[in-house]
């Protein structure tokens, strides 16, 4: 009943920047946090930033300084902004909400590629 919808992948050249959105829609029993893992083909799907409900932040020690997650509250819409990108950003990413009951929900990712 929860449905997170990602867009704004693509291909990007070194360097360049990107911003990723996600829209949360559905019956969401409060929020927790919200954030965005990415997965590279063969790897585990790693956390890369999380905004929680006040408002923190925590952020993967290979993407501090380069990444920005944000969140627009009313909407239920998470944002972030990658700039300075690297080839081993390459990834799908994955928008993740998690409710007030402890239950967790995914998006369907969307694909980065920052070429060599």
């Amino acid at each position: 009943q929860v449905q997170l919808v990602e867009s704004g992948g693509g291909l990007v050249q070194p360097g360049g920047s990107l911003r990723l959105s996600c829209a949360a829609s559905g019956s969401i029993f409060g929020i927790n946090s919200m954030g965005w893992y990415r997965q590279a083909p063969g790897k585990q799907r790693d956390l890369v930033a999380i905004i929680a409900r006040g408002g923190s932040t925590s952020y993967a020690d290979s993407v501090k300084g380069r990444f920005t997650i944000s969140r627009a509250n009313t909407k239920n819409m998470v944002y972030l902004q990658m700039n300075s990108l690297k080839p081993e950003d390459t990834a799908v990413y994955y928008c993740c909400l998690l409710d007030g009951r402890g239950l967790d929900y995914w998006g369907q990712g969307t694909q980065v590629t920052v070429p060599s």
